[in-house]
């Protein structure tokens, strides 16, 4: 039982926190918990009112009426903190100069309060003598702390009437809810009786995906993208699923799936779905500048519901290599259509198109490409895409003029678990490509792997230091490197393999002077990131490469390093990132190159 006052003196131990407020009035305000532990008390101060009187920095100067408002609520909110750790017995008295503010009339006229001192007395800390909640579904996990001799506190009980609920819904009975309860407490021993009881309602299934009124994307596509499993048990895991299809297309500023009030007579439960369209058009830039490879420039033009099914249609082009010295300026420009729900709902048809022209330092590539496939997501952080594309392309390198055509097989495997794909700080990125090819027009056939794989572990305080790690391979198999697009092949050096080293420095040289990309390729890069300030942090970084001239890196190839600081500011969508590498050995007589981006370097 909880007394609303408290006449006898304080005796014993106290824990005081006084503050002041300055407007009208200038008031002592003081919090005493004699006996209680620092956690509750720091509870108890965070949760009063009175105390944080005049913290917001909008807020209005505090009136004497304001703190008599705030102390009576007070007593409500000491108890309701008491009753979460589990003291049942406490006492709480709460006098504004001398007078307790229970008693006070709440529009009794204060020209002036000089002190409010809120006393609380925990008492004994309850223990469970029964903690019992019925019915339960199969496999339901309470708390722990949900037991008998535990400390009963309100939010155990709380938090295990929630789980039965949960554990009913996830095996299909939708409306479970609380039938009743008995808590009953016994000030002599000091323990608390928990008698919870649940109704579970019936098992039910999904009926129809009602969707509510939408500007533009059509109801019939809205619910193949969902993708409800009409008919079958009712799965919490299922609407969160459908929503996130839905989300996932772009197409949508917000995605609710909520549940029918009632049930259907014949035991299935509507869903309502309510979305808000995005705008449909999208325009966006981005820039990277390197001291070598000169400035990068790149822009897309985004429609999200092309047809009126959350139809995506994006073209992007890029103009890089501009003021630098790796060759001439490269161009490309390229369109992707994409159908979301195709097949399935999380299948999604994509049709493209590309032209590239690449000035590189060893070659010189004109190229074209038309293809399409399909993309398929088999969860939150595994999906995968395979197509079919032909590609043509014109090179002029060191071996001559050349014209190659062919057939493609591109497959892609992306496993993400990254907590921010552009700042992680944990989790893991693997993401592998295997495309065989066929020559046509008397070009060879072949396939190529590319494996790029990064891992990234938080350590210190809350995790403020991480170390990031990268690891790429790629290989060239059946078909020798004058047969393959150069762009197929392995080059290293530059900011996506080795820092400080020269863009594409690292290539096959031949025994008559000519170069070409290798067939083989391995890099290695190293990151430890540090904070300095909120939005300041400092990365210390090596890179290593290798290309090699065969398939699998065991004839002749070559090694180079790369090592530097780098300096990171956190924008909220992604970092600025600085880079200063310098070369660690290799044959690269540079000095020092400089890379400027947004995002980390992996």
């Amino acid at each position: 039982m909880i007394e609303s006052s408290f006449p006898r003196i304080c005796a014993g131990a106290c824990l005081a926190l006084t503050l002041f407020v300055q407007s009208a009035l200038s008031a002592e305000l003081r919090l005493s918990a004699p006996g209680a532990p620092e956690a509750l008390t720091e509870k108890l101060r965070a949760a009063s009112l009175t105390l944080n009187a005049g913290d917001g920095e909008d807020e209005e100067p505090v009136t004497p009426q304001d703190l008599l408002a705030a102390a009576r609520a007070d007593y409500s909110r000491m108890v309701s903190v008491l009753y979460g750790a589990g003291y049942f017995g406490g006492q709480v008295s709460i006098r504004v100069d001398g007078r307790e503010a229970a008693d006070i009339p709440p529009l009794e006229r204060l020209t002036r309060i000089g002190t409010v001192a809120i006393e609380v007395r925990p008492g004994a800390r309850f223990a469970f003598s029964r903690a019992r909640i019925r019915p339960l579904a199969t496999g339901t996990t309470l708390p722990e702390g949900f037991a008998v001799g535990q400390p009963a506190e309100a939010g155990v009980i709380s938090d295990a009437t929630q789980a039965g609920i949960t554990a009913w819904r996830a095996a299909g009975h939708a409306k479970a809810e609380l039938r009743d309860q008995k808590i009953i407490a016994n000030h002599e021993r000091n323990t608390l009786r928990a008698d919870v009881r649940l109704r579970p309602g019936p098992r039910l299934t999904f009926g129809d995906l009602i969707v509510q009124e939408t500007d533009s994307v059509r109801p019939d596509r809205i619910r193949e993208i969902a993708g409800l499993p009409e008919g079958e048990v009712f799965s919490p895991d299922e609407m969160k699923t459908a929503a996130n299809r839905l989300r996932r297309t772009g197409t949508f500023r917000s995605v609710s799936l909520q549940e029918a009030e009632t049930a259907n007579p014949d035991g299935t439960l509507d869903i309502v779905a309510e979305v808000v369209d995005e705008k449909p058009r999208r325009i966006g830039f981005g820039a990277e500048l390197s001291s070598l490879e000169g400035l990068t420039l790149s822009g897309f033009w985004l429609h999200r519901n092309l047809l009126g099914g959350a139809e995506r249609l994006r073209i992007e082009g890029e103009v890089g290599g501009i003021g630098g010295d790796t060759g001439g300026m490269d161009y490309s420009l390229s369109a992707r259509y994409e159908r979301p729900a195709t097949f399935t709902p999380d299948t999604t048809l994509y049709l493209g198109a590309a032209i590239r022209e690449e000035d590189e330092p060893d070659y010189r590539e004109r190229s074209g490409e038309i293809g399409g496939g399909f993309a398929h997501v088999f969860s939150d952080e595994l999906e995968g895409q395979a197509g079919v594309l032909y590609r043509y392309s014109e090179v002029d390198d060191d071996f001559g003029s050349r014209t190659l055509d062919h057939l493609m097989l591109p497959a892609k495997l992306t496993w993400d678990t990254r907590d921010d794909p552009l700042d992680a700080t944990d989790g893991f990125f693997v993401d592998v490509e295997a495309t065989p090819f066929a020559g046509l027009a008397g070009s060879a056939a072949g396939g190529r792997l590319f494996i790029d794989s990064r891992a990234y572990l938080g350590f210190g305080a809350d995790d403020r230091f991480v170390l990031a790690g990268r690891v790429q391979l790629g290989s060239v198999m059946g078909a020798e490197a004058v047969e393959v697009p150069p762009s197929m092949l392995f080059y290293s050096g530059g900011a996506g393999t080795v820092r400080g080293q020269s863009y594409q420095s690292l290539s096959i040289e031949l025994p008559d002077g000519r170069s070409i990309g290798g067939r083989s390729f391995l890099a290695f890069s190293g990151e430890l990131r540090a904070p300095v300030r909120d939005k300041i942090s400092v990365v210390a970084f090596y890179d290593t490469g290798y290309v090699g001239k065969d398939s699998w890196g065991t004839e002749s190839g070559d090694w180079h390093s790369g090592a530097g600081l780098g300096l990171r500011y956190d924008t909220g969508i992604g970092p600025i990132r600085l880079d200063v590498a310098t070369p660690v050995d290799g044959d690269d007589s540079s000095d020092v190159e400089i890379y400027i981006g947004i995002g980390q370097a992996f």
